[in-house]
């Protein structure tokens, strides 16, 4: 079949093929949600943790970036895995283990030292690592190279769910409820209530993603061609570790995207890690009594990450015919000078506990989650199925994925040295410059990579991604 007549076939979708993968994505997406349920509870409880514990700010940035560690490491050891034993099996698998560690957390009696708050930190990062590229995996059997940036941006606004859920649960966990005749929660010293209702979310999900979604279109009844993979179309979605490993590693593209995801998740993780400290300290804002700016903020970082991401994929699939690159890098530069510009505000004096002070503030966080997540999805999701395919988005995924978790723990690593050194000169505004750094380093990746892809085409070498 020539290469026209596969691309006339893949828009012409056999009757029932789109609602089926619909149901697919849903599945897929509601138990990836649910890992975002487990994974930002920590946040909300991090107020408890200081007046608990007694946890300064790099205590509190050591573990999230031990997590990230973890997390980061785990996705290139179960990025390789999930190629030979399959999407679904690895997220069921880190689902399983995200609700046992969750559970852990909050049941148990024996967490107050930082030693053991970093063992399940650490636990946690490395058993969530199998949904990523499990996930990615999957989907790479179910959308078209030119769909894929689209089907990013949406799968992003599915998995920003999970953030927008515990965005509104924590503080209703912190504020307290009664649930037949018993308090839920109602303060900071109630944190382990965090680690004890969202893991109910993710065994649903899991169990709604286990009876429904399918590795590929195959599986679920439709011929093996409905969907064509640039890389390997060839019957089956798994291959052989140390293949996986060698096409993957040695591609000439794969580590320009790592570099620059690596920035992506220094800003992103650190903005959702650091967020509710930032109420408390910069803003002066009660997280046991919830102010209105925190509903509004909360519930529009997630929303505007979901336009920022659906936006990047569109044009990257409709107007750079499934180029991630050069929108990539016009995101990156345009980041940096959003938070250059929020660091200029913040030195000004305009962010501060006063009504005024604490919309400016609330507003910063809104732009930082649209800048950063639009990066999140093109180069996180769309370019490791770009350049995997069917049978190696897995590990792609891991690689690229790996050093956004990379970028996470240095960033964090960093970030809470400087508050704790800088807390009565400005220490929020460091918050910033180290993020704005970043930004700009992401978009030289990017550039970096334009100009790799021009000398291969030059060599007469046409190279996916």
């Amino acid at each position: 079949m020539s290469d026209s007549k596969k691309h006339e076939f893949m828009i012409h979708y056999p009757r029932g093929f789109r609602p089926r993968r619909g149901l697919n994505w849903i599945a897929l997406g509601l138990l990836y949600a649910s890992y975002y349920m487990c994974r930002y509870n920590f946040p909300f409880a991090t107020p408890g943790l200081v007046d608990e514990f007694g946890f300064d700010k790099t205590q509190i940035s050591d573990m999230f970036a031990i997590w990230s560690l973890a997390y980061g490491t785990g996705q290139l050891v179960n990025g390789l895995l999930s190629d030979r034993i399959g999407g679904k099996r690895s997220m069921l698998i880190g689902a399983i283990g995200t609700i046992a560690i969750n559970f852990i957390f909050g049941f148990s009696s024996f967490v107050s030292s930082f030693a053991t708050f970093s063992l399940i930190a650490l636990m946690n990062g490395y058993l969530q690592s199998f949904g990523a590229p499990g996930m990615v995996k999957i989907n790479a059997a179910w959308f078209h190279r030119t769909e894929r940036g689209t089907f990013a941006g949406i799968f992003g606004g599915m998995i920003q769910l999970g953030l927008i859920a515990i965005n509104q649960l924590g503080p209703v966990i912190l504020a307290g409820f009664v649930v037949l005749g018993y308090t839920v929660g109602g303060s900071n010293a109630e944190w382990r209530w965090l680690f004890r209702i969202p893991p109910l979310f993710t065994a649903a999900a899991a169990l709604l993603m286990f009876f429904t979604a399918k590795e590929s279109p195959e599986a679920a009844g439709y011929p093996d061609d409905v969907v064509v993979d640039e890389i390997d179309d060839s019957a089956g979605v798994t291959v052989p570790l140390l293949r996986s490993l060698k096409t993957i590693v040695t591609h000439p593209l794969v580590w320009f995207y790592a570099v620059a995801y690596a920035c992506t998740g220094a800003v992103r993780h650190s903005t959702e890690n650091l967020k509710i400290l930032y109420f408390v300290d910069q803003l002066k804002l009660d997280m046991e009594h919830p102010t209105k700016s925190i509903a509004i903020t909360l519930g529009l970082m997630p929303l505007v990450a979901f336009l920022g991401s659906l936006s990047s994929g569109i044009i990257s699939d409709k107007l750079f015919k499934g180029r991630r690159a050069p929108v990539a890098a016009a995101l990156y530069f345009f980041e940096a000078l959003v938070i250059m510009c929020a660091a200029f505000i913040l030195l000004r004096g305009m962010v501060n506990a006063t009504p005024g002070g604490v919309f400016v503030g609330c507003t910063i966080l809104v732009l930082i989650s649209l800048t950063v997540n639009s990066t999140h999805s093109i180069v996180g999701a769309a370019a490791p199925m770009d350049i995997g395919g069917k049978k190696m988005a897995g590990f792609a995924a891991g690689v690229i994925d790996s050093f956004q978790y990379y970028g996470a723990a240095i960033s964090l690593a960093i970030t809470g040295r400087v508050l704790d050194a800088t807390e009565e000169q400005h220490g929020w505004l460091y918050w910033y410059v180290i993020m704005a750094g970043f930004g700009v380093i992401g978009g030289l990746a990017m550039l970096g990579l334009m100009r790799r892809q021009r000398q291969l085409k030059r060599q007469g070498r046409i190279v996916r991604g």
